[in-house]
């Protein structure tokens, strides 16, 4: 029997964007004159784009934040990420097991592969312009078994598609609030993953939750099959 996928979350997960995600945030507030606390951003790191605006603009001139801040991301985004250690050897150990490394994420989809083409990495498959139960209907519908994640919300979706949760504290949250939203296991980076996954697996990791009524309205594009250099 083939294993389930594992799901994984891209920002602050596998790859370190918080620089690109800061200096694009000081090109919205320059652009636009609005003030934006830095340090205010970077404590909620992992949330959505549009929630993280709300904090600075009112309702009708989110939209207009959100295109400025596409456009300095796409343009920041290859010199201001780095893969996160551990990273290319946690997708190496799903497949090695014979499962598809799925990377489920809130960014849309072009700008998601060029972050991971950036940092040479490449999942077998792309869920983009996914937060909160909408990663849930994600792992849902592909019956995965496992989602690593360093957000209290990737630990809810988790939770939501009764999937193993398992949270990585390299982003804004810390281990104890990964484990208050649900994770069964905090990694302090995917080093550890390799093992956590062959102890997992070794134990006859069922296969996620299926309920063929949910669909993901979401775009998806397949990867190749092994990291690229």
């Amino acid at each position: 029997m083939i294993p389930p996928p594992v799901g994984f979350d891209l920002d602050m997960t596998l790859i370190d964007s918080r620089r690109a995600i800061m200096a694009s945030f000081a090109g919205v507030a320059a652009d636009t004159g609005v003030a934006i606390d830095p340090a205010g951003v970077d404590s909620r790191l992992g949330i959505k784009l549009q929630d993280e605006l709300a904090h600075w603009f009112p309702p009708g001139e989110i939209e207009h934040a959100v295109r400025i801040y596409r456009r300095h991301y796409l343009e920041l985004l290859a010199p201001l990420t780095t893969r996160l250690p551990g990273a290319a050897e946690a997708l190496a150990a799903v497949r090695s097991a014979g499962a598809r490394a799925v990377v489920i994420t809130a960014k849309p989809e072009l700008t998601a592969r060029l972050s991971l083409d950036s940092v040479g990495l490449a999942p077998d498959e792309l869920f983009g312009e996914a937060h909160g139960p909408e990663k849930a209907a994600v792992l849902i519908t592909l019956g995965a078994a496992v989602y690593v994640g360093d957000t209290p919300a990737d630990m809810l979706a988790a939770a939501a598609a009764s999937v193993h949760a398992v949270g990585v504290a390299t982003g804004s949250f810390s281990a104890s609030e990964l484990r208050a939203a649900g994770a069964a296991h905090v990694l302090h980076s995917l080093d550890g993953f390799p093992a956590l996954y062959a102890s997992l697996t070794a134990r006859g990791l069922p296969h996620g939750a299926y309920h063929v009524a949910v669909k993901a309205p979401l775009r998806t594009r397949r990867g190749a099959a092994a990291p690229r250099a």
